[in-house]
């Protein structure tokens, strides 16, 4: 018997339901601001993406703009034949007369840095922008590229002064034979310039060490007349940039992180900067530098934090009023709670009578069920002890005892079969559920009952033309069928048919879905009188019955969450039937209930 206890204080709801909700609120402002964090640092991003996907276009651009230009003037210096006669003559001064107004003009207004002339072996006849400087070989990219395509060719250039200029070469070419070749070149610095200009973002073109020497570095600082740090980087040397000063920010470190395509975020004073890089290729296809773009961020950084702090201060304000409006609802629910359980209090007296009275109806019960036993044990004892009292008298007649031993044997047969069937009973309570399909349960059980049977009642049966599975106990449903079937052929008496039906049922007290797995037989039927008794332990009509069977065809259905029910035929004889739910469950039971 289970024995309610009451405290006399009971626990407080508030304290009970409020802190989980803070919890959950919690975690749902947590989830909730972490989403708002990832979707504006994802809108901000973008935005750097964006920019950086810009700076990439126009420098592209800027570089494809200058390209076409000197491309258009070398084509048109193509058609100055004077200039073509003093290219095929190796004569400087007429190359410096004619081309030197030229060159003023695109230095002034297209910021043209370099203006060559050299002859077919690549050795330098003449370079404008600095005259005394000739006789070398010029064999850079875009300068064997023209030779061996015999076509102008751009492209980005490393020269040995430490200078990054986008240059230009066209072969000069009189019927078929190359005269010599005409280059223009434009150093980087005016072409990220315009980018600076147009963006409004900081540019530094670093060079990598790799392709030149400190000794040449440092000449061309001289002979350019610019400064520059040749120790800053391990790896890199800056050769141009669009402010006076690099950032401390930028380091070995930073610079690896941006080569391998990360993008960097720093404090700069009262500045948020953010730094990413662009490969720097050459004509040749070598990766000779990199251009670091800097933007300063802080408008940026300054609105993707005030939407997250706006919108976790408008969190903590709606959490704060539900949290607020559950806490007076909870109280209200607290204080009918509090009179619920001095109510309680007061019945809990009652109920400890209620549940005394209980258990005395459970031991008069078990006082009623021992006494069958006895009673169903008792009359096959003393007929077992009476013949065999006989049978010591009759030792002299071998005949006779054989006889009165047999008469033994059947009565403690009787009890065995008796002790059987309530062990059998006992374990119906032990039980696996598993998926089964219902029409291989009521065919397997129907051979094992005309196996068994000795009178061959013929069995029909009616099952769906679909399959039909359940999650039930195959073997506590086969042992109900079977029971069933044998109070069918009992009742039956050999005369009529046994009808099987498996069909789709509502349960007419819950309205749940189930079937409806029932057994008809045509016999006499049941008396209205036994209807209330024919599910009672060891009640039974027949002298060799013993009450169980459809005890234990109840305890089935009941584990299964089901009921049994009987009817009366119309004609003659009787239905009983066991309803199943759709998704049966098998209950478990707890032994101390019982």
């Amino acid at each position: 018997m289970k024995k309610i206890v009451s405290s006399a204080t009971p626990r407080r709801v508030q304290a009970t339901l409020i802190w989980p909700l803070a919890v959950v609120l919690a975690v749902l402002l947590v989830a909730f601001i972490t989403t708002v964090y990832l979707l504006e640092r994802g809108v901000r991003d973008g935005d750097l993406a964006e920019r950086m996907a810009s700076v990439q276009k126009l420098l592209d651009r800027n570089l494809e703009k200058d390209a076409n230009l000197m491309r258009a003037v070398l084509r048109t210096l193509r058609d100055n034949q004077a200039v073509g006669a003093a290219l095929a003559g190796l004569d400087r001064a007429a190359l410096m007369r004619e081309t030197g107004p030229l060159f003023e003009t695109l230095g002034s207004e297209h910021r043209i840095t370099h203006f060559y002339f050299d002859r077919p072996d690549l050795v330098n006849l003449l370079r404008l922008h600095s005259p005394a400087e000739y006789g070398d070989l010029i064999d850079r990219s875009t300068t064997t590229l023209a030779r061996d395509r015999a076509r102008p060719v751009s492209g980005l250039e490393l020269g040995p002064l430490g200078t990054l200029t986008l240059r230009t070469v066209m072969p000069w070419l009189e019927s078929g034979r190359t005269q010599g070749y005409v280059e223009l070149g434009k150093e980087i610095e005016h072409i990220v310039q315009d980018v600076h200009e147009n963006l409004s973002v900081d540019l530094f073109v670093l060079v990598d060490k790799r392709f030149m020497s400190e000794q040449q570095w440092r000449h061309g600082l001289t002979l350019l007349n610019r400064q520059g740090q040749w120790s800053r980087f391990n790896a890199y040397v800056t050769v141009a940039q669009t402010t006076n000063s690099l950032p401390d920010a930028l380091n070995d470190k930073v610079l690896e992180a941006l080569r391998a395509g990360a993008s960097k975020n720093f404090n700069e004073g009262d500045r948020i900067i953010n730094l990413n890089m662009i490969a720097l290729t050459d004509a040749g296809g070598r990766r000779v530098g990199d251009l670091v773009v800097m933007r300063d961020i802080t408008a940026l950084q300054y609105t993707f934090l005030r939407s997250i702090t706006l919108m976790t201060l408008l969190s903590l304000l709606a959490a704060g009023g539900v949290l607020g409006l559950y806490y007076f609802a909870v109280d209200r629910l607290d204080r009918d709670y509090q009179r619920q359980h001095e109510l309680e209090h007061q019945l809990l007296r009652l109920n400890t009578e209620h549940q005394r009275m209980l258990q005395i109806e459970k031991l008069s019960a078990l006082g009623t069920m021992v006494g069958e036993i006895a009673h169903q044990l008792n009359n096959p004892l003393v007929g077992v002890v009476n013949l065999a009292q006989l049978a010591a008298r009759e030792a002299d007649d071998p005949a006779r005892t054989r006889e009165l031993l047999a008469e033994i044997g059947h009565a403690g047969e009787d009890c065995h079969a008796l002790i059987q069937s309530m062990l059998r009973f006992s374990k119906v309570s032990n039980f696996e559920s598993e998926p089964t399909a219902m029409a291989q349960v009521v065919n397997e059980t129907v051979l094992l009952f005309r196996q068994t049977e000795s009178r061959r009642t013929p069995v029909n049966i009616r099952l769906p033309e679909r399959a039909v599975m359940l999650t039930v106990d195959p073997i506590l449903i086969r042992h109900a069928l079977f029971n069933l079937l044998t109070n069918a052929d009992q009742a039956s008496a050999g005369a009529g048919e046994i009808l099987i039906v498996l069909e789709p049922a509502v349960n007419p007290d819950s309205g749940v879905l189930g079937w409806r797995l029932s057994v008809a037989d045509q016999g006499s039927g049941i008396a209205p009188d036994l209807m209330d008794r024919i599910f009672q332990p060891f009640f039974t009509t027949r002298k060799d019955g013993t009450g169980l069977g459809l005890p234990v065809v109840q305890q089935v259905a009941l584990l299964h969450r089901g009921t049994v029910s009987v009817s009366r035929r119309p004609q003659c004889g009787t239905i009983f039937a066991i309803w199943l739910p759709q998704d049966a469950q098998l209950m478990q039971e707890n032994p101390s209930d019982q």
